[in-house]
């Protein structure tokens, strides 16, 4: 394992940052790194493992080394997940009224079938025309330096605490590298998000009222809801705190009942409304679908949403953009087995040691294949699995994907990465300059979720050339203010 970033290749946009790096001791990184756990464990920035026996809270493991993108870089990026993001509010409208993509032949008619496709959506008028208010994309470079896109997330996707967490770390632990460095800002995220939620209100609504819907302190991103609800300046509400009335949802207060107009809800369809949906969910607020589909109140992310962002429609989202858009994708999929056709089928059972093998309607890590780190029993098992039900499975080459040098206990070495931008439509359809990005802590693993044992970083974005060093040595003092300021803005 290389203890240093010498035993690999630098890209150039990291030159000056490893010339900063040779200088700093591995024990003041890892000191650095305890005192981040300390302070995230103290905020209470934890999660849960559903199933974990133990049920012990546990910290996401931060890395002290960024991850770095030129502008140019990024411009390219957000383009192609705009773009992305647009295609599928259209494909998501589409199918829950005319289905010309179906009639076309582009998208199979079995997509109707798919448990995420809610028919209680059908012929439902959300407000201007936007499902997926908070996506998802995520993106993975290979050692080639292209970008594929490796899946969406429209349900109620999350990570964007620790995009925000990630940077005020960074910040207060190594203020003298944003000095050296011209770094885009990525904390006015939650006044973008907010102000998006309240141009998606009810027509005719002035002063639209948004809280979040959470299940609770038991969910495995409670944190992250109470964050974000903290961060925006809304009310973070349980099913309990909310009722039903002449068609509006109300919210319980301690002056008596306030109606809510927007709702970025953070429980999945299934649990929204034990009317329409689970009728055992005690998370939801029963009669919710009814009010939403007459108008009453704007959920974001809309329900049905999931049918977009499932493994089996990811396949056609590049022929979505040319359907709807009428432009050539800027982000390309990973290439792709559909393993309900049959050629498709038996070249997976040839490869299967070679290939990564995904439940369409898995997530989290879980229900997949890595091929070349699978045992000869995995495999074996695997295969059966997939004989019995060809059409529950995607398969993907195992790209060589690039890496990040990150902080290991013995030293500094690459580990791999992902990166999930958050592009979030509202009047507009942008993006914070700045994402989550996921690194797989152990070595040669390419599964980055926390659930799996995956870590963050902080993601860089950077508007200019880093300041010589030099520079920062000649004005020290001039600095010091600055530094303070820094320190400030991160506690």
């Amino acid at each position: 394992m290389p203890h240093s970033t010498d035993e690999v290749s630098i890209r150039e946009i990291y030159s000056a940052y490893q010339h900063w790096l040779r200088d700093v001791p591995h024990h003041q990184l890892h000191s650095k790194r305890q005192e981040a756990e300390l302070l995230f464990r103290r905020v209470g920035i934890t999660f849960n493992v559903y199933g974990d026996t133990d049920g012990a809270e546990r910290l996401i493991p931060f890395d002290v080394i960024p991850r770095l993108l030129s502008a140019k870089e990024w411009a390219h990026l957000s383009a192609g997940a705009i773009q992305r993001v647009r295609a599928l509010n259209m494909f998501l409208h589409d199918i829950y009224h005319k289905q010309e993509i179906i009639q076309a032949g582009i998208v199979p008619a079995s997509i109707l079938g798919n448990s995420q496709y809610r028919p209680e959506m059908f012929g439902v008028d959300v407000p201007q025309q936007i499902y997926a208010h908070i996506a998802g994309i995520d993106l993975v470079r290979t050692s080639e330096s292209q970008f594929y896109v490796l899946e969406d997330n429209l349900r109620t996707p999350s990570g964007m605490s620790y995009m925000l967490e990630d940077r005020k770390m960074m910040m207060r632990l190594f203020p003298e590298l944003f000095r050296r460095y011209s770094i885009a800002p990525v904390d006015h995220y939650p006044q973008v998000l907010l102000k998006n939620l309240r141009a998606v209100a009810q027509p005719g609504v002035q002063d639209p009222t948004v809280v979040l819907l959470s299940p609770g302190a038991y969910n495995s991103a409670y944190f992250e809801h109470a964050f974000i609800a903290q961060q925006m300046g809304i009310e973070l509400v349980e099913g309990q705190d909310l009722f039903v009335r002449n068609n509006a949802v109300y919210m319980r207060t301690t002056q008596g009942p306030q109606r809510v107009d927007v709702i970025y809800r953070r429980i999945d369809d299934d649990y929204l409304d034990p009317l329409a949906f689970n009728p055992d969910s005690m998370l939801g607020v029963p009669g919710l679908l009814s009010v939403y589909r007459n108008g009453g109140v704007t959920l974001a992310n809309a329900v049905g949403t999931g049918v977009a962002d499932d493994k089996a429609t990811y396949i056609h989202v590049p022929a979505m953009i040319k359907f709807y858009l009428g432009e050539e994708p800027l982000l390309e999929n990973v290439p792709t087995y559909e393993l309900s056709k049959e050629d498709d089928l038996q070249y997976t059972l040839a490869h299967l040691h070679e290939l990564v093998v995904k439940e369409v309607q898995g997530s989290g890590g879980y229900g997949m294949l890595v091929g070349p780190a699978a045992t000869k029993q995995e495999l074996e098992e695997f295969r059966l699995r997939i004989v019995s039900s060809p059409a529950s499975y995607i398969a993907q080459p195992t790209l060589a994907l690039s890496t990040c040098p990150t902080l290991v206990e013995q030293g500094i070495a690459p580990r791999h990465v992902d990166l999930r931008p958050f592009v979030l439509s509202g009047k507009t359809v942008t993006l914070v300059p700045g994402a989550l990005c996921r690194v797989a802590m152990k070595e040669g693993s390419l599964v980055v979720n926390s659930s799996q044992g995956g870590g963050t970083k902080d993601t860089w974005v950077l508007e200019a050339e880093p300041v010589p060093d030099i520079a920062i040595k000649n004005n020290h003092k001039k600095d010091i203010s600055s530094d303070t300021r820094l320190e400030e803005s991160a506690c």
